[in-house]
């Protein structure tokens, strides 16, 4: 899988390692692991997927990871990218995840996997987690019209945010948006993508509210 990103080019080496030394296969459903390093996106349950590791590169590499970021991943499904943000040397992922049963499903595979300093929450992730914001870097694996405010209100002065917005019934588009020093933001095309839509108060895919996450 690293092998053919790396051959494909434009990817950083950093978040490659780094996807090298996390098993895709740990966080997949057992009929899929078979298929775990096809350039694939995986059904994971409840209508959800782990997105294809051309995705999962990009999306990290426009992050422009140098290690040391606190990071906000919105749609942590089964928590494989946090783990990988974990790799690249991202000190704490906020992970917050709609479904309950998937975030437990994340955490007990990350800690089978010993992945620590990633704190799974239950709720919406459009909203994020101000309480432990500013993020340097925040990743948004779930579609929607705009990137929610708050997410934007929660990225430090230098943070980086990709998010995917829907441009159409079957398109959606990778952008990444800065924060510049001086407070400004600016915001640039990666390119076309698929996610599963944002669910909550800044998305289309239903705002009913989320369960607690067992204890």
């Amino acid at each position: 899988m690293v092998q053919r990103l790396r051959g494909q080019g434009g990817f950083d080496e950093r978040v490659l390692l780094a996807m090298a030394s996390v098993p895709r296969e740990a966080f997949l459903p057992e009929r899929w692991r078979p298929r775990a390093y096809d350039d694939r996106a995986v059904p994971i349950g409840y209508g959800q997927s782990c997105s294809q590791p051309q995705i999962v590169a990009a999306v990290l590499t426009a992050l422009r990871l140098r290690g040391g970021e606190r990071a906000l991943e919105v749609g942590l499904g089964c928590g494989y990218q946090a783990a990988v943000l974990r790799a690249a040397g991202v000190v704490l992922v906020i992970g917050v995840e709609w479904l309950a049963e998937l975030a437990t499903a994340a955490s007990a595979t990350l800690r089978r996997l010993q992945v620590g300093a990633v704190e799974v929450r239950v709720g919406d992730g459009g909203l994020g987690a101000p309480d432990r914001s500013p993020f340097d870097v925040i990743a948004v694996s779930a579609a929607a019209p705009a990137v929610p405010h708050p997410l934007l209100a929660q990225l430090a002065r230098g943070g980086r945010l990709v998010a995917p917005l829907r441009e159409g019934p079957e398109l959606d588009r990778l952008w990444l948006v800065r924060r510049r020093v001086d407070g400004a933001l600016t915001r640039e095309p990666i390119g076309p993508c698929r996610f599963v839509p944002l669910r909550g108060a800044f998305g289309g895919g239903g705002a009913s509210p989320p369960e607690a996450l067992p204890t």
